[in-house]
């Protein structure tokens, strides 16, 4: 993963709720093992209506998306969070996610703020009166844009995971000598008790 501290451009306003994994990509487009192609297939459904926001060629590789309560319902598809990022989103603003898109963002480093309701209501319409530029500082946990100023929170592990460019598994691989000691010491341990 790449290193991710801040993120700063255009909001596409989004405003729907409960938009499940299968609106995100639908299921006839799953069809490859790779985590590659699905960009082009995210929101199809939606994008048959010319005036979606997502066919507007000023949203087109925008990093920040705002959207409705209850995101990334529905079924447990990882392939969700790959459409996502293949459209150039890093980040999603929203009232609530769902527990396992959550997890499955985390897992792929897309950045998920939770705002409440009426700040949400207020950043979408904003966003849709014109185009709305907004600034996340990951470190600081800052959501900056014109007259709107917040904190959000952040879970300290994938806070840390993100900004210094790390997966899971790199995780555990910055460990790995601490890992390789206690494998040792337990190894010295039970042949302690054994004799």
């Amino acid at each position: 993963m790449i290193a991710i501290k801040k993120i700063q451009g255009v909001a596409i306003p989004l405003n729907i709720s409960d938009i499940d994994t299968d609106i995100i990509i639908p299921a006839q487009y799953l069809t490859s093992i790779s985590q590659k192609g699905y960009g082009e297939h995210a929101f199809a459904r939606l994008k048959t209506d010319p005036d979606f926001v997502l066919n507007q060629v000023k949203y087109q590789q925008a990093p920040i998306l705002l959207t409705g309560a209850n995101f990334g319902c529905g079924s447990s598809r990882e392939h969700a969070v790959w459409a996502i990022k293949e459209l150039g989103i890093e980040a999603i603003i929203a009232p609530s996610f769902a527990d396992i898109f959550t997890n499955n963002a985390k897992k792929n480093g897309l950045l998920l703020i939770t705002q409440d309701q009426q700040s949400v209501e207020k950043l979408i319409s904003k966003a849709e009166e014109t185009l709305l530029s907004i600034e996340i500082d990951i470190e600081n946990q800052s959501l900056v844009s014109n007259d709107f100023n917040t904190i959000f929170t952040i879970d300290e592990f994938f806070k840390h995971c993100l900004t210094n460019g790390l997966d899971e598994l790199d995780y555990l691989m910055s460990h790995i000598d601490d890992i390789r000691k206690f494998k040792d010491q337990q190894i010295n341990n039970t042949l302690f008790i054994n004799n």
